[in-house]
C-alpha cells in the first residue's frame, strides 16, 4: 500500500538529518506505518523534488520549514500545487510558527501548524484521512509532556548512522532570554528522563553511531545531568567517538571540569555563543553573561582539554558598531578558540529582538535569510565589508590551512589587520567567492606584502609551509603568481604592472 503521508524537508547538506521529522513520525501512533520520510537538499532542483514527492501518490505532504530552506521549499510547493492541487500540503517549523508574521508561501499551503507539532500533526492527519472537518487552516501546536513523547532515535537508519550527523537532545527549552534567539520564548529548560535517554543513546551506539550532535541549548545547565551523560560516553570511548555540545560560556563548575579533562583530544566540540563582550549591548538584548567568567572558562578549556572550541560572535546587534565589534573580536582572538564563527544578525520571525527595529533603525533583507543590511550605527557599505570579512575569515581563519600565516595577520591588531586584508583580497579578486585554494595563496602573498607591509621573505616562508601542509599538488611560485586579477584598484594595478601584465 502506498504511504498516504510523506514527511519531508530540504536540508542544507546531505550530512544533516531532519530531527524534527523523525519526532513527527515517531509520534504518529497508528498512522506511523502509513507514513514515510523523504529528505532532500536545497541544492536539488525543485522540479525533481516535486516529482519524487508525488511518485508514491501521498494524500498529505508535510514540510518542515526553516530560514535556510524557505525559498527553495516555496518553489517546490508552488510546483506541487500546479500539478497536483488535490494533494494536501501541511507546513510547520520555525519559519511558519508565528501566525502574525508568516512568509509568503503560507498563502500556497492548506494547513500551517505553529509551534510544537508532535501532537497536533497527528491529530490533523487523523482528521484529514477520516474526512473530518478541520475548522482552521492555522493550527496552534500543543506542547506535550516530554515523558509522553515517543523518542525518535529508532528512525535513524543504517545509512544515517554511517554517513550523517546524528542529532540528539537531552533537554528542551532554554531559561535565558537572549532576544536574538527563538529559545528566549521558552519558559525554562525541561530534561528528558535520564535513564530513558541514555538507553536510547546506548541503542544508537550499539548500532554504530559515533557522531552525536546534542542540540540542547544549554547542555551544562544542570551539572549532575551533564556529568552523567559525559560519563556514559567516557565508558564507551573509542577513536571514532565525537560529541558536540552547546554550552553556557560563563558556567563551568570544578566537577564538570574534572570530567571534561578526561576526554582525549578531538573527542569533544563545544559551541560557545559569546555573541558580544559589550555589557550595554548584552543588557539591551536581555543577555545575562559574566564576561570575566566567560574569558576564564575559554582559557581553561584551551589549556586543559583537547576540546575543539567553536565560538560565536554576532555583528549588527542593536547598539553595535564596527569599532565595538572589533573589541569583541580582538578579545576572542586572544582567547585562542580553534574557530570563531562570525554571524551576521538575522531577523528570525517571532524573536523579541524585533522590538528594537525602529529605535535602532534595524533594516533587514526582505528575502531569506533576512540578514541585517544596516542599522542606526552601521551603514550598508560597512555591513558589506564585514560580510566579506566573515567569508574570508572562514577561508583563512577557520579552515585550519593557514596555521603558519594566520599569526602574522593577527599580530597586535587582529580585527583591523584582517579587515584591511579582506578589503585588499576583495579588490584583487573582484569577489569573495569561487577562489581556488592555489589562487588564494597567491592573493595572500600580494595582500600581506603590499597592503599589510609584512616582510616578503617571512610571508613567503609561512605561505609555502602552509601550502605544503595543504596537500596541493605541484609547486607554487609566489614571486610570479599567475593571477586573473580584476583591475579594481591601485593595489591590483600596481602588482600587474610589476609583472608586466598590463602597461604602465
Amino acid at each position: 500500500m502506498n504511504n498516504r503521508i510523506t514527511l519531508t524537508t530540504l536540508n542544507a547538506r546531505y550530512m544533516h538529518c531532519a530531527f524534527g521529522l523523525r519526532y513527527l513520525l515517531a509520534n504518529l501512533g497508528e498512522l506511523k506505518s502509513d507514513a514515510q520520510i523523504r529528505e532532500f537538499t536545497i541544492q536539488q532542483r525543485p522540479i525533481d523534488i516535486a516529482e519524487q514527492l508525488l511518485a508514491p501518490g501521498p494524500r498529505i505532504i508535510a514540510f518542515s520549514i526553516y530560514i535556510w530552506n524557505v525559498t527553495e521549499t516555496a518553489a517546490v510547493i508552488a510546483l506541487l500545487k500546479q500539478v497536483s492541487p488535490k494533494t494536501i500540503i501541511v507546513v510547520g517549523g520555525p519559519e511558519v510558527s508565528f501566525a502574525d508574521d508568516l512568509p509568503d508561501l503560507a498563502t500556497q499551503v492548506d494547513y500551517i501548524i505553529t509551534g510544537p507539532g508532535e501532537v497536533s500533526f497527528r491529530q490533523l492527519c487523523e482528521d484529514l484521512l477520516a474526512n473530518k472537518p478541520v475548522t482552521s487552516n492555522i493550527i496552534a501546536g500543543k506542547a506535550a509532556s516530554l515523558d509522553e513523547l515517543e523518542l525518535p532515535y529508532a528512525h535513524y537508519n543504517a545509512d544515517d548512522i554511517r554517513n550523517r550527523l546524528i542529532y540528539v537532545e537531552a533537554s528542551r527549552g532554554c531559561p535565558f532570554k537572549c532576544e536574538f534567539c527563538l529559545s528566549s520564548l521558552d519558559k525554562t529548560a525541561k530534561p528528558f528522563e535520564l535513564d530513558r535517554f541514555l538507553d536510547a543513546m546506548d541503542d544508537l551506539y550499539q548500532r554504530g553511531a559515533r557522531n552525536f550532535k546534542f542540540i540542547d541549548r544549554t547542555f551544562n545547565l544542570k551539572i549532575s545531568t551533564s556529568i552523567a551523560i559525559l560519563e556514559f560516553f567516557l565508558r564507551r570511548m573509542d577513536d571514532d567517538l565525537y560529541l558536540h555540545f552547546e554550552v553556557v560560556p560563563d558556567y563551568l563548575p570544578e566537577k564538570l571540569k574534572q570530567v571534561l579533562a578526561r576526554f582525549p583530544t578531538g573527542a569533544l566540540q563545544f559551541e560557545i555563543g559569546v555573541q558580544t563582550f559589550d555589557p550595554e549591548i548584552q543588557q539591551t538584548i536581555s543577555r545575562r553573561q559574566n564576561n570575566d567568567n566567560t574569558r576564564d572558562n575559554l582559557r581553561w578549556l584551551r589549556q586543559n582539554t583537547g576540546a575543539h572550541i567553536h565560538a560565536d560572535l554576532i555583528f549588527g546587534l542593536p547598539g553595535d558598531s564596527l569599532d565595538n565589534f572589533a573589541g569583541s573580536f580582538n578579545q576572542l582572538v586572544s582567547l585562542n578558540p580553534q574557530e570563531i564563527q562570525l554571524g551576521i544578525l538575522k531577523r528570525l520571525r517571532g524573536a523579541p529582538i524585533n522590538r528594537h527595529r525602529d529605535a535602532y533603525q534595524l533594516r533587514y533583507n526582505p528575502a531569506a535569510p533576512y540578514n541585517i543590511l544596516s542599522t542606526r550605527d552601521i551603514d550598508f557599505t560597512t555591513m558589506q565589508r564585514v560580510n566579506r570579512f566573515a567569508r574570508f575569515w572562514d577561508m583563512i581563519g577557520n579552515s585550519g590551512r593557514f596555521r603558519n600565516t594566520l599569526p602574522l595577520i593577527l599580530a597586535q591588531r587582529p580585527f583591523e589587520n584582517f579587515l584591511e586584508l579582506s578589503d585588499c583580497l576583495y579588490e584583487l579578486a573582484g569577489s569573495s567567492w569561487k577562489i581556488s585554494l592555489r589562487r588564494l595563496f597567491s592573493l595572500l602573498f600580494i595582500a600581506l606584502t603590499e597592503q599589510l607591509m609584512l616582510r616578503p621573505e617571512l610571508v613567503r616562508r609561512s605561505l609555502l609551509a602552509d601550502y605544503k601542509r595543504s596537500g596541493q599538488k605541484g609547486v607554487i611560485d609566489l614571486d610570479s603568481p599567475r593571477l586573473e586579477i580584476v583591475p579594481r584598484s591601485g593595489v591590483a594595478n600596481k602588482r600587474q604592472r610589476q609583472h608586466g601584465q598590463i602597461e604602465a
